[in-house]
């Protein structure tokens, strides 16, 4: 069994936290799209992977395919963010 060490560390560096800030802004913008599109994304693309970037939309049958569209079209969108679409539609238990 391997021991893995948990570092914590406290960010004070104002460049840094608006910096973090702003992905982040560019994130809830790029979520929020697909949100508004999730029915007509979710019914094309199942078993694909798709990355939000500029709040559009690019598809590929990988992740890093499709990573690698969206950085190549909007390279200043540090907001992205990468998902599966699992081919068939499935019921999810949440338990605690």
């Amino acid at each position: 069994m391997q021991n893995h060490r948990i570092v914590m560390e406290e960010i004070t560096d104002s460049q840094e936290i608006a910096a973090s800030k702003g992905r982040h802004e560019k994130f809830k913008r790029n979520f929020a799209w697909l949100q508004a599109h999730a029915a007509e994304v979710y019914a094309q693309h199942r078993g694909k992977c798709l990355c939000i970037a500029g709040e559009e939309l690019y598809v590929a049958d990988t992740p890093q395919e499709a990573f690698s569209s969206a950085i190549a079209a909007h390279p200043e969108d540090d907001g992205w963010f990468i998902h599966y679409i699992p081919k068939e539609k499935a019921a999810w238990v949440y338990a605690n």
